[in-house]
């Protein structure tokens, strides 16, 4: 029941799993702001599916300045638990090209004017010390991140 447009196979769908498609990599969201693992290396033709375990929302949004395999323009909301009757969201991506894939969660993350990942918050970043309103660490985390290799099938 998923979708196929420019190389990404969505499974937000209930049951939308493809026959076919063989997953070669997975990237998990536990339940904290962060994509588990960091970075990933896989060939041309595997697939990566991102599954989002958290009760929050997630997205998985391209870099496309920096990325050199595609797809580019991706922008794809992973609902988490409490969104989506208790089931984690899925998407998966076949990559088709070598390159790096670099993306983020645009819940968790912002670029910034280089096109670097930043975490939100107003210095970005990891911070701590202070508090606002007083009894609240100010704490905005890293930026929610990842970065995926992809190596030619002979690599």
């Amino acid at each position: 029941m998923g979708s196929t447009l420019l190389g990404i196979v969505s499974l937000s769908e209930a049951g939308g799993e493809n026959k076919g498609h063989h997953i070669k990599q997975q990237v998990i969201v536990p339940q904290e702001e962060r994509f588990t693992p960091f970075a990933l290396t896989i060939h041309v033709g595997d697939v990566v599916k991102w599954v989002n375990n958290d009760t929050d929302d997630h997205t998985v949004v391209s870099d496309d300045v920096f990325n050199s395999t595609g797809p580019a323009g991706v922008n794809h909301l992973l609902p988490g638990t409490d969104s989506n009757s208790g089931q984690p969201g899925k998407f998966r991506i076949r990559f088709q090209e070598p390159g790096t894939f670099v993306y983020y969660c645009r819940f968790h993350a912002h670029l910034d004017a280089a096109n670097q990942p930043v975490a939100p918050g107003p210095e970005g970043g990891i911070q701590g010390g202070g508090s606002i309103p007083p009894g609240n660490l100010m704490n905005f985390g890293t930026p929610m991140m990842g970065v995926i290799t992809v190596l030619a099938e002979d690599d």
